[in-house]
């Protein structure tokens, strides 16, 4: 098999998604739409990118409520579910409140997801893949951090790059910057948004950031949201594309599918540029449904076309 498969170790997340175009009122009821979905920022990634076409694993830990649901839905996408199931935890829940704007707020329980750890690792699972991608929620706990040393050693030990999404600037603060880089330190890629790469460096510009991130890791790629993304390898910024045309109805998983765009796309040999594209297709495909994972029967290869020139 050509080595190019994807390999993603990160969170299943039980998405419970509240829609309200009024403030929430402390104290009595707010009219809200409410739906349940599957999510997880390193599911969201994995199924975004298996609908994109890419050969996705994905090494997770599910809870006891829920894990044949989720595992259906994983597999559903196209992602190659490997997952360990907690019998004494539920599967990880996180309370989206999405107002009027798109925007969220979230009440996260990480449940079986917060303890993945090395008992999980399987080094066949780096079997034909190119790429190892690391969400940062696996860092924040001792047993996860073990696993993404392990995982991480053994990747760069047999050639696979190597890459990370910080994941969310509360958690990573409370980590510590400097502890992020230095456990990081073996990545060749990084992903955040525009306020986790000011968090991590400290400047107040995204090129700036992007330079400082990129001397760091080798290379760094900013998600702008609307604005867009940017690029930069080797301490200067090498590409910037403007953002995707979208209709925005909920921002949960935005981040997540970009990442799968610009990682398909890469395994797929495109150049930057095409590549920035087709992470901002990505995340404006996803702000446009409720939920952060693609729907079955979108035609994704359509609405992402990955042109290698």
């Amino acid at each position: 098999m050509t080595e190019a498969g994807l390999l993603v170790i990160g969170d299943v997340v039980t998405d419970v998604v509240a829609m309200h175009s009024m403030p929430v009122m402390s104290g009595t009821d707010t009219a809200a739409d409410i739906v349940l979905r599957p999510g997880g920022s390193g599911a969201n990634t994995a199924s975004w990118a298996a609908h994109l076409g890419a050969d996705v694993r994905l090494l997770a830990r599910l809870g006891y409520d829920s894990s044949e649901w989720h595992t259906a839905e994983l597999v559903k996408t196209g992602v190659r579910p490997h997952v360990s199931v907690d019998a004494d935890h539920p599967t990880a829940v996180v309370i989206a409140m999405v107002d009027g704007t798109g925007e969220r707020s979230m009440l996260t329980n990480r449940g079986a997801g917060g303890r993945i750890s090395t008992d999980d690792w399987d080094p066949s699972l780096l079997d034909g893949v190119r790429r190892l991608h690391l969400s940062g929620y696996t860092l924040f706990t001792e047993p996860g951090l073990g696993l993404a040393r392990l995982a991480m050693a053994e990747a760069a030990a047999a050639g696979v790059a190597i890459s990370v999404d910080p994941a969310s600037t509360g958690p990573l603060r409370e980590f510590g910057v400097e502890r992020f880089l230095r456990e990081t330190s073996r990545a060749d890629l990084i992903i955040p948004n525009l306020d986790e790469a000011l968090v991590l460096t400290g400047v107040p510009t995204a090129e700036r950031a992007a330079e400082l991130l990129s001397e760091h890791y080798g290379h760094a790629v900013v998600k702008l949201g609307a604005r867009g993304a940017l690029s930069a390898s080797g301490g200067r910024v090498t590409a910037t594309v403007p953002g995707a045309p979208a209709e925005v109805v909920d921002s949960t998983g935005a981040g997540d599918a970009f990442a799968a765009g610009f990682l398909t796309a890469s395994l797929n040999d495109a150049d930057e540029g095409a590549a920035l594209r087709a992470g901002c297709r990505a995340g404006a495909a996803c702000v446009s449904l409720v939920g952060g994972r693609p729907r079955y029967g979108l035609d994704l290869k359509r609405l992402y076309p990955i042109h290698t020139d």
